[in-house]
């Protein structure tokens, strides 16, 4: 049998042809280009122009102010996710929910807070190696705690961060930046403080069966 053995002139056009085809593939505007870096866009504590009708000082002072009560939010956020995974006991059920649904709420304000920040020209925290050197709530131990403890935890979180969430709408009043204001006011401190109610009334020290 025959054997057509191609010529030096088609093994030619053919490894070109074959070149010229995998530089058309990576070449291709459909394939993602990897390992990419650059200079930032915009550093964090910086300030960017939006017209809103705020001056920068007044921006600049409750992006400050915005960005620890955010940091101290995912805080509080996360200790609701751990102690949902963790808690144990003969309340198991109530609270498993209760802190599920207080994560939820509490998820909603971090992005409420952080869409904020960045409406007002700053930069948001995002990451949680820079929310850990931000926060303000004491971190709990690795291991699972008594609902009690972790009721006790979520209390003194919330109140830190209802207190801070006060100083923070008052000057934001006093800025005139009314946005600020009322998201502090009707979500961040509303919220917190009926969750304070939901969470504290679990260590009521009632009787169970038998009234006194």
């Amino acid at each position: 049998m025959a054997v057509n053995n191609p010529t030096r002139s088609e093994r030619s056009t053919s490894s070109t042809n074959g070149k010229v085809h995998a530089d058309d593939m990576r070449s291709s505007k459909a394939s993602p280009v990897m390992n990419q870096r650059g200079k930032e866009l915009q550093k964090y504590g910086t300030l960017r122009m939006i017209p809103i009708g705020l001056p920068d000082k007044a921006r600049q002072e409750n992006i400050e102010a915005l960005n620890q009560i955010l940091a101290d939010t995912m805080t509080l956020r996360d200790l609701y996710q751990k102690h949902h995974w963790q808690v144990a006991g003969p309340t198991f059920y109530q609270l498993h929910l209760l802190f599920e649904k207080h994560y939820n709420e509490q998820n909603e304000l971090v992005d409420q807070v952080a869409e904020r920040i960045q409406t007002l020209g700053g930069i948001s925290i995002a990451m949680a190696p820079d929310v850990a050197e931000m926060t303000s709530i004491p971190r709990p131990p690795r291991g699972a705690e008594p609902p009690p403890v972790q009721i006790s935890r979520l209390l003194e979180a919330h109140e830190m961060i209802i207190k801070q969430v006060r100083a923070a709408a008052k000057q934001a009043d006093e800025n005139g930046d009314d946005g600020t204001n009322d998201l502090l006011v009707s979500a961040v401190l509303r919220t917190n403080e009926l969750q304070t109610w939901f969470v504290a009334e679990h260590v009521v020290d009632t009787d169970l069966v038998h009234a006194d």
